[in-house]
């Protein structure tokens, strides 16, 4: 898949979860996605200094992406 279309629809499956962290104050900002399908993301408002912010990464938007997109291998906080 070329990186740009990958890219968008990770902007697209990024959209269906920013609402739940819009919720909590908190945001989610795409910085990248490179060749080998790992996504890089900043997490901001109350997501950036919440203790609980690796696990929203990981168990959140890592998994939600990557059930939606398997060309995402892994997600990333810059």
């Amino acid at each position: 898949m070329k990186a740009d279309n990958l890219q968008e629809q990770v902007e697209k499956s990024l959209g269906s979860i920013r609402p739940s962290l819009q919720a909590d104050g908190g945001d989610v900002e795409l910085v990248g996605v490179d060749d080998e399908g790992v996504v890089s993301v900043r997490l901001t408002g109350a997501c950036r200094g919440c203790p609980m912010s690796t696990l929203t990464l990981k168990m959140g938007i890592e998994r939600t992406l990557r059930a939606q997109i398997p060309e995402v291998k892994s997600v990333e906080a810059v």
